[in-house]
C-alpha cells in the first residue's frame, strides 16, 4: 500500500466513525492483524480528532474487553470484511491531555500492561526525523510483519511511510518463506525488527537480495548477529535503540563509520538528550556503564496511571528508561541490558546483554539469550539458551566467555539447546518463561 492510497479508504472510516457517534476526544480502539485496516483507522482518528488505541492481534477476548474498557474505548473494531465497529456503553471517561493521538499498551512478561501516551506532533517530528537519518525516499519499501499495535509497527509501517512517500508491505503473520517472497516480488528495501526475523531469512536455501538497510532493535543486538546479516544480505545492518515510551533514542545513521553499526546501538537522533546516573557504587562518567535516562521532543506524555507516570519521569522530565549504557568519548551508545534483568550471583550484578555478546559468536549458535536461573544458595545462577544447528557444552561456553575476558562469575553454569527461544509480542526475550526452563537447583 502507497502512502497516497491510504486517504480514500480513512475517509470511508472516517463516515463510519461519526455514524457509529465518535467525535473528537474519544477513544478508538481496535484489534486487528497487519491489514490496511488498521492503517486507515490511524488516519480516520487522527482526522476526526479521535484517540487510536490498537490493540495485539493475539490478545484474548478478556484482554481487549479489560484493556478496551481501561482506556475508556467509544468504540471497538473487531476483524471482520467489512470491518465490525461495535459502539460500548457506559464508559467511564479519561482524563489525558488534550493532543493525545495515540495509546499503545507495552508488553511484558508478568503482570498488566502499562498504556503509555503519544501525541500526534511527537510522533510526526519523530517519523521525520527518522527518515532522514536511515536515508529513506519514494524509491523505498518496507516490509512490516511487527505488529502495528507496536511502536515499530506504528512508526516504521504507518508513519514513517507517510512522511517519505514510500510504500509499505504488511504481514499479517510471520512466515519466513513468505517474507521472501514479497521481498522479492515488491523489490522491499529496508526492514526493522529484532534479530529473529533476519536470523530465519537468513536460514533458507534463497535469501533475497533486496534489501539495502536493516534496523534491528528489540532484542539482545550483539555485534556477531549484525557482522553475519550484513554479509548474508548484502545490506547496511544496524544496531537501534528504543523504546515504546522513547521510540528510536540512538542508531547509525546513513554516512556514519560503518564499524559502528555493530559495534554500537547508535548515537542519538535529532532532538535527543541522554543523562547517566550512577548504578550502585559506580561513578556516572563517559564509558562506565551507568542508568540511562531520556528527554526529546518525542517522548511519550505519560502513562495512563498518573502513579506510574511519576515513578518514570523525573521532575525535569526525563525518562528513567531502567536500562543500563554506556557511552564512549564520541558519543556512541552502548546499551548493556535492562536494569531489572540484570542477574545477581551470590551479590555480583551482571548484565545478560554482556554475556550474549560473547555466547552469539560460538560456531553454530544462531540465537542466545542468557537469565537468572533460580538458584537456593546463590540467589541466582547464569543460565544460557541457544538456538544451535549442534550440542553446546557448558565446557566450551566457559572457555569462550574467559578467553573474552569475562570474569568467572558472569560465565553460564547452565546451558540448554531449544529450536527457539520464547519472546515477548515486541519480539523481546521472554526472561520469565526462559528462566522456567531451568528447574530450581541447589
Amino acid at each position: 500500500m502507497r502512502s497516497e492510497q491510504v486517504g480514500g479508504r480513512a475517509d470511508l472510516l472516517v463516515v463510519q466513525l461519526r455514524d457509529g457517534g465518535v467525535v473528537a476526544g474519544d477513544v478508538v480502539a481496535w484489534q486487528l492483524p497487519n491489514w490496511w485496516e488498521a492503517v486507515a483507522l490511524f488516519h480516520a482518528c487522527w482526522r476526526l480528532g479521535a484517540v487510536a488505541a490498537p490493540l495485539h492481534h493475539r490478545l484474548s477476548a478478556d484482554e481487549v474487553d479489560r484493556l478496551a474498557s481501561r482506556v475508556g474505548a467509544r468504540v471497538l473494531a473487531r476483524p471482520g470484511r467489512p470491518l465490525v465497529l461495535e459502539r460500548l456503553e457506559d464508559v467511564t471517561p479519561v482524563e489525558r491531555p488534550d493532543d493525545v493521538a495515540v495509546l499503545l499498551a507495552t508488553s511484558g512478561s508478568t503482570g498488566a500492561p502499562k498504556i503509555v501516551q503519544h501525541t500526534s506532533a511527537g510522533l510526526a517530528g519523530k517519523a521525520a526525523t527518522m527518515v532522514a537519518a536511515h536515508g529513506l525516499t519514494r524509491r523505498d519499501t518496507v516490509l512490516m510483519p511487527a505488529p502495528l499495535a507496536h511502536i515499530s509497527g506504528l512508526l516504521n509501517g504507518v508513519l514513517l511511510p507517510g512522511a517519505a512517500g514510500m510504500t509499505t508491505v504488511l504481514m499479517d503473520r510471520w512466515e519466513p518463506a513468505r517474507a521472501a517472497q514479497l521481498i522479492r516480488s515488491h523489490d522491499v528495501t529496508f526492514m526493522i525488527g529484532p534479530p529473529t526475523f533476519f536470523v530465519d531469512l537468513l536460514e533458507l536455501d534463497d535469501v533475497p537480495d533486496n534489501l539495502r538497510l536493516i534496523s534491528s532493535g528489540g532484542a539482545a543486538v550483539t555485534e556477531a548477529f549484525v557482522r553475519r546479516a550484513t554479509e548474508g544480505f548484502g545490506a547496511v545492518v544496524k544496531r537501534t535503540y528504543g523504546s515504546t515510551e522513547a521510540p528510536t533514542v540512538t542508531t547509525w545513521h546513513v554516512g556514519d563509520p560503518p564499524d559502528k553499526a555493530a559495534t554500537t546501538d547508535g548515537r542519538p537522533t535529532e532532538g535527543v538528550e541522554l543523562k547517566f546516573v550512577a548504578y550502585g557504587a559506580t561513578a556516572a562518567g563517559t564509558n562506565l556503564v551507568n542508568h540511562l535516562y531520556v528527554r526529546g521532543p518525542e517522548l511519550f506524555v505519560g502513562y495512563d496511571d498518573p502513579e506510574a507516570t511519576e515513578d518514570a519521569l523525573d521532575e525535569s522530565g526525563w525518562f528513567r528508561t531502567g536500562d543500563l549504557a554506556s557511552i564512549d568519548d564520541d558519543g556512541w551508545l552502548t546499551i548493556h541490558g535492562r536494569a531489572s534483568d540484570t542477574i545477581i550471583r551470590g551479590g555480583e550484578n551482571i548484565s545478560p546483554a554482556e554475556v550474549e555478546a560473547v555466547c552469539a559468536t560460538l560456531p553454530g549458535v544462531r540465537q542466545v539469550a542468557v537469565v537468572g536461573a533460580p538458584d537456593e544458595r546463590l540467589g541466582e545462577r547464569v543460565a544460557l539458551v541457544a538456538v544451535a544447528d549442534r550440542d553446546v557444552t557448558v565446557e566450551e561456553v566457559r572457555e569462550a566467555c574467559l578467553s573474552a575476558g569475562l570474569a568467572p562469575f558472569k560465565v553460564p553454569e547452565l546451558v540448554k539447546v531449544t529450536t527457539w527461544i520464547p519472546t515477548l509480542a515486541a519480539g523481546k526475550p521472554d526472561r520469565f518463561r526462559i528462566a522456567s526452563l531451568f528447574s530450581r537447583t541447589s
